[in-house]
């Protein structure tokens, strides 16, 4: 567990945790380590909600599926991002999305019930780690919130652009890198392959971007009107 504690330190369950203290932390809430094969999951939908996770080397994302088995991404997650302590700490029985590892993996479970309950030894970090959970599950909501704004714009055109112009504000630069493909970009804002592929290619061809792969660069934006 040594070689991860940079990583683990990144996460916002361990912060103001000092490396000293994770090895006896983690075996006090029972962390085993796992290892997840590219398109294996960490969880299945249905299966006992149980766990958090924290992504320790590769890539995992979040997927729902609906009756009719549309897919839509919750979330993709890198070293250090923390996932299923919402699912987890809501008291559902099983597990309402799945988890499924789009890169070889290796991620640390830790159990729920050990975080929540202070053990015999009183660990000092206890009341920490439900601070830090709290705040990161403020945090996602806010992300949630962000998604659900991106899915209510009328069009295809009008999901895209917020979704982008949201990137280049949060990176800090008219010019950013997304962590999502075109399939896993059209299945976050809940929309066809196809259609946003050519709704892409027209604001390439009128200025307004430019693209290659997960790179972007906003040229022009335009006004809300321009984008009906």
């Amino acid at each position: 567990m040594e070689n991860y504690f940079e990583i683990l330190s990144q996460c916002p369950l361990f912060d103001g945790i000092e490396q000293s203290d994770l090895n006896s932390m983690i075996a006090c809430l029972d962390g085993k380590t796992i290892d997840v094969p590219k398109g294996s999951p960490v969880f299945l939908e249905g299966t006992p909600a149980r766990f958090v996770g924290v992504v320790l080397s590769g890539t995992v994302q979040v997927v729902r599926e609906d009756y009719y088995g549309n897919r839509s991404i919750m979330a993709i997650l890198q070293p250090g991002e923390l996932f299923a302590e919402v699912f987890s700490f809501a008291g559902l029985e099983t597990m309402p999305v799945s988890v499924i590892a789009i890169k070889d993996s290796e991620v640390l479970l830790l159990d729920c019930r050990r975080i929540l309950t202070s053990c015999s030894n009183s660990c000092h970090f206890h009341s920490l780690l439900l601070k830090n959970l709290l705040q990161g599950m403020a945090q996602k909501n806010l992300a949630l919130s962000r998604k659900i704004r991106y899915m209510s714009q009328k069009s295809t055109k009008e999901k895209l652009m917020a979704y982008l112009l949201d990137q280049a504000k949060q990176q800090g630069s008219t010019e950013f890198v997304i962590s999502f493909d075109r399939q896993a970009l059209a299945d976050y804002l809940g929309v066809e392959r196809s259609a946003m592929s050519a709704e892409i290619g027209k604001l390439k061809n009128s200025g307004r971007i430019d693209t290659r792969g997960a790179w972007f660069c906003i040229k022009h934006a335009g006004s809300s009107t321009e984008l009906q």
